[in-house]
Order: C-alpha cells, then sequence, then structure tokens
C-alpha cells in the first residue's frame, strides 16, 4: 500500500511540475487577477461598497473569465467534451477556487483590517498565495491532469 500512495504521490507531482501548464495558468492568473482588481476597485471607488464585499463580486466575476480561457487552453487537452461534462467542471471549479477565494479573502481582511494595508495592494497579495493553492486543487481536481 505504502507503494501504490508513493507512486500516486509522486503521479501527481510530476503533472503539477508542468512547466507548460504552469506557465499557462500563470498567464490566466495575470488575466483574472486584472478583471479582479479593475471590478474591485470600481466596486470600492465607485460604488462605494467595503472591501470585503466587493471582493466577493469581482471575484466571482473573474472565476468566470479564468474558468473559459482555462477551458480553452490551459487544460484543453483534458476533461470529457459535452456539455454535461463542461458543467460539471465549471462547479468544480468554483468548489476548488473557493478554497482558493477563502485564502484571498483572508489575506485581504486580515491586511486591511488588521494591519491598515491599501486594499489593492493586500488583494495582490493574497492573489499570490491563493495562486497556489489554485493550481493545485484546479490541475488535479478540476482537470485531472494526473490521469494524462
Amino acid at each position: 500500500m505504502i507503494d501504490s500512495v508513493l507512486e500516486a504521490v509522486q503521479l501527481r507531482t510530476r503533472a503539477l511540475l508542468s512547466t507548460t501548464r504552469f506557465t499557462q495558468f500563470a498567464g490566466v492568473g495575470v488575466a483574472g487577477a486584472t478583471v479582479d482588481n479593475v471590478v474591485l476597485v470600481a466596486l470600492v471607488e465607485l460604488a462605494g461598497l467595503e472591501p470585503f464585499v466587493a471582493k466577493i463580486l469581482s471575484w466571482e466575476l473573474s472565476i468566470v473569465v479564468i474558468f473559459a480561457i482555462n477551458e480553452r487552453w490551459t487544460f484543453s487537452n483534458f476533461g470529457a467534451v459535452g456539455p454535461r461534462a463542461l458543467g460539471k467542471r465549471f462547479l468544480r471549479s468554483n468548489a476548488v477556487r473557493f478554497a482558493g477565494f477563502l485564502v484571498t479573502l483572508s489575506v485581504l481582511t486580515m491586511l486591511v483590517y488588521g494591519f491598515g494595508v491599501w486594499y489593492l495592494a493586500a488583494n495582490l497579495i493574497g492573489l499570490v498565495i491563493g495562486f497556489f493553492v489554485n493550481y493545485t486543487c484546479e490541475s488535479l481536481y478540476t482537470w485531472k491532469v494526473h490521469r494524462d
């Protein structure tokens, strides 16, 4: 059993170490972070929302953008084809990214309300930390790249 667990860990680790996929995922992340930050600034500065509430709204919009690009580019060779499979991946992606969102939101909340850091800088720091949670979980759970 130990050998099979070790083999499973090694297989997943190798799948995560794809520099091409990691680079694509990072590029998509930059696009998503741009959407997230533009919407966040608009909601805070123009609509007068609190950073905490604005972050929730900006996050979901960026998730839709990120999923669409990842589906067509980063992970285009993975996953079943068809509307049902696409819908399942979208739901899994939202669930997975919720963990990354909680990391980002926690960092933003802690830095803004606990340390007085500017909300946009705090958001960027949270996005970088959440990125690694998202990359790992999206690769292994949403698109299951280790089954390649």
